[in-house]
């Protein structure tokens, strides 16, 4: 018998789209985009940041939108108006490494799923030869056993045959999580063995009971032309679309980012209940790379990351991967 929390997703997914048809009908240069995380993307383990799916609608919002007036009302020292926008649907499973064993693993990750959507906005700002890129996100959603995580992870491993993952009694109970987010690119660009060769300093900062961090890196693409390049988790969405759509184009990333981590959710246990957690360290770093191919309007990219240990019993560095295949509209 369909229970009421696996019943209603579908119903409220369907009354949010109905919901965006009328912004979606004011909005030029559609961009539909489905992406898929999991760490058997880049390693063979099967543990940690286990699955992440995400589908994102990005678009270029006109004047009348309400995304646009949002936009517009908020301080020019965070965002003067928004080149494009983007709601975002966000699916994450997170699991120790050792999946099969039913009781507490106290020295390894909390169980966690979770499920939010989100609003992002992006603006490009020329400053003599560099560029300004700045993102704009909220997400909003649940943690918990709502996110029908355990049921999807039980499900897909049937399929694949692979362990049964028995240790989702332990997971994190339920809770709403709200958080803001903000990241600033700076891109200086020449011409490069005839193509274009982009590179600069990026800045962010989080806030929520999801995530709070600050953080800076710096990233290079080089390639055919494109306004950014790919962002993985804790980073919310990213454009990293090529700009033009005439026959093949590709282009080649990399980015190193370092986190000051105040708060991890999927780390530090539920806000206002007793449940499972580690001991979160402060500060993490990221090497990520990647590739983006694309013909006219159909654009995939793949993009890999190792990360630095996240808690204190952690015993190796984590690597995933993500793949994410776009078609402009």
């Amino acid at each position: 018998m369909t229970s009421y929390s696996s019943a209603r997703w579908p119903l409220l997914s369907l009354v949010a789209v109905i919901g965006l048809l009328p912004t979606l009908a004011q909005a030029e240069n559609n961009v539909l985009s489905i992406q898929h995380a999991n760490d058997g993307l880049a390693s063979s383990d099967d543990g940690h940041y286990t699955s992440g799916f995400e589908l994102n609608w990005a678009f270029e919002p006109k004047a009348e939108s309400w995304a646009q007036r949002l936009a517009t009302t908020l301080p020019d020292s965070i965002i003067g108006s928004a080149d494009m926008a983007a709601f975002r649907l966000v699916h994450q499973i997170y699991t120790p490494n050792n999946i099969e064993q039913r009781g507490l693993i106290e020295d390894d990750r909390p169980y966690a799923g979770l499920v939010y959507g989100g609003l992002s906005l992006y603006e490009d700002v020329p400053m003599g030869s560099w560029r300004q890129a700045t993102d704009l996100h909220l997400d909003i959603g649940l943690v918990g056993p709502s996110s029908l995580a355990d049921s999807i992870q039980r499900e897909v491993h049937r399929i694949t045959e692979s362990d049964r993952p028995d240790g989702w009694d332990n997971q994190l109970g339920d809770e709403a999580i709200v958080n803001v987010a903000m990241r600033r690119q700076w891109w200086q660009s020449a011409t490069l063995m005839g193509k274009q060769f982009a590179h600069g300093p990026n800045a962010g900062a989080a806030l929520g009971n999801l995530y709070t961090y600050a953080s800076a890196g710096y990233s290079v693409r080089w390639g055919d032309e494109a306004p950014g390049i790919p962002s993985l988790r804790p980073n919310p969405g990213s454009r990293h679309h090529m700009t033009g759509n005439d026959g093949w184009q590709w282009y080649l990333f990399a980015s190193v980012e370092g986190y000051y981590m105040a708060q991890n959710l999927t780390l530090d246990g539920n806000t206002f209940r007793n449940s499972h957690s580690v001991d979160r360290k402060e500060w993490v770093g990221d090497v990520s790379a990647g590739l983006a191919l694309a013909w006219e309007d159909w654009q995939v990219t793949y993009a890999a990351i190792q990360r630095t240990r996240e808690f204190d019993a952690q015993d190796e560095q984590d690597k995933f991967g993500a793949i994410t295949l776009s078609k402009r509209f």
